[in-house]
């Protein structure tokens, strides 16, 4: 019993390292692509909003799916539930809730979530991180986007701290934390476990296999996430704030990785070239990533980050998915209203321009540029605030 006890404290204990959760939120991203498509998190968000606007009256969408039919919104409510799981096991699952003022914060970022992952096609996992694995020129411009979103955030929370402290100023409230004398919580984890790992068969069992199978894709992520706490919005927010690298070394092996495999199956054509490759790369990446790199630095949590961290009872970023979703359905229905979606940008598959091997190397170039800056301000800490 002492040696499962030492394993169990090894996974649920202590925090898994950062890179080893890169490697794998990398493979699980290329099996996923290779099942379906990649992850991202904003098409599932827009699916919640489009259907929590068509029942109130607000739009007409006959041909809308329904949240448990659609295969975003399955891999979003498996994050949930993957993470759900793990905070379980691990003890640290708890209801939070924050003052107003980060209440307010996280509604306001998450609608700003939404309103730039639909000018960019995608949130920071669907049209930066899976965009660039699939060597779509328009992930490069949200990253650029992405970049000025969080300085431009960091900005703000720093002038609010000095001339705005009361609003982010009391004492969280919490509920439900686990107690060190024996929890329950671990016995909860393991049933919700079961319970997904039942659902699949459920799914099959009414003619719709696939559709577990996306729910269980969800869950692996929301695991990995919780026990790493593996966050994008970190690898773009922390060298500003606190120099710290760690995460955007780990962001940019994960993307180089996910990218290889991306590669591969478009390469062999086993997927096809176009897919995941996304017409917005001129203003709607760079303005879409602008928005929502400021959201997500308000918010405290990106398009994955917000949705994992729901699981494990954080109310901040539950404020932020329910704007997250009215913003992105919004923000779509505009824009297809006034045609505005055709004039977001151009679809540009690298290879095409560059050649395989000059795609593939761009795209390793980039990141390790990425890496080396966020590795030479960790030591020097220019470009962070404490500097």
């Amino acid at each position: 019993m002492k040696l499962f006890g030492e394993q169990y404290d090894a996974l649920f204990a202590r925090p898994w390292p950062v890179w080893g959760a890169a490697l794998l939120v990398a493979v699980t991203n290329v099996f996923l692509f290779a099942f379906d498509r990649p992850f991202t998190a904003s098409d599932g968000v827009r699916n919640w909003g489009e259907w929590a606007l068509t029942g109130l009256g607000v739009v007409s969408r006959p041909d809308l799916v329904a949240p448990w039919l659609y295969s975003g919104s399955l891999l979003n409510l498996g994050v949930i539930a993957g993470a759900l799981a793990a905070a379980l096991l691990s003890r640290e699952f708890a209801i939070r809730v924050p003052v107003t003022g980060e209440l307010v914060k996280g509604a306001a970022g998450g609608a700003m979530l939404g309103i730039g992952a639909m000018l960019a096609l995608g949130c920071n996992i669907g049209g930066f991180f899976s965009a660039v694995s699939a060597l779509s020129l328009s992930g490069f411009g949200m990253m650029v986007g992405l970049f000025a979103g969080a300085i431009v955030g960091l900005r703000y929370l720093v002038w609010e701290l000095g001339h705005r402290p009361r609003w982010s100023a009391g004492k969280s409230s919490i509920f439900l934390a686990a107690r060190n004398d024996g929890s329950r919580q671990p016995l909860v984890g393991v049933l919700v476990l079961v319970l997904l790992l039942a659902i699949p068969f459920a799914y099959a069992h009414v003619g719709h296999g696939p559709r577990g199978l996306f729910l269980l894709f969800g869950a692996a992520f929301g695991f990995v996430f919780q026990r790493s706490r593996l966050c994008l919005v970190r690898a773009f927010r922390e060298p500003f704030m606190t120099g710290d690298g760690e995460h955007t070394r780990a962001a940019a092996l994960a993307i180089v990785v996910s990218m290889l495999g991306f590669a591969i199956l478009k390469f062999t054509d086993l997927k096809d070239k176009g897919e995941w490759v996304f017409p917005a790369a001129g203003v709607g990446s760079l303005l879409g990533g602008l928005i929502f790199g400021i959201g997500m630095v308000l918010a405290g949590g990106c398009g994955s980050g917000s949705i994992w961290r729901v699981g494990e009872g954080q109310m901040k970023l539950a404020a932020a998915v329910v704007t997250f979703a009215l913003g992105a359905s919004v923000t779509r229905l505009a824009l297809t209203q006034t045609g505005l979606q055709q004039k977001l940008g151009i679809a540009v598959f690298l290879p095409a321009w560059l050649g395989w091997a000059g795609a593939i190397f761009a795209v390793i170039a980039v990141m390790a540029a990425w890496a080396t800056f966020a590795t030479w301000n960790e030591a020097s800490e220019r470009f962070s605030l404490g500097a």
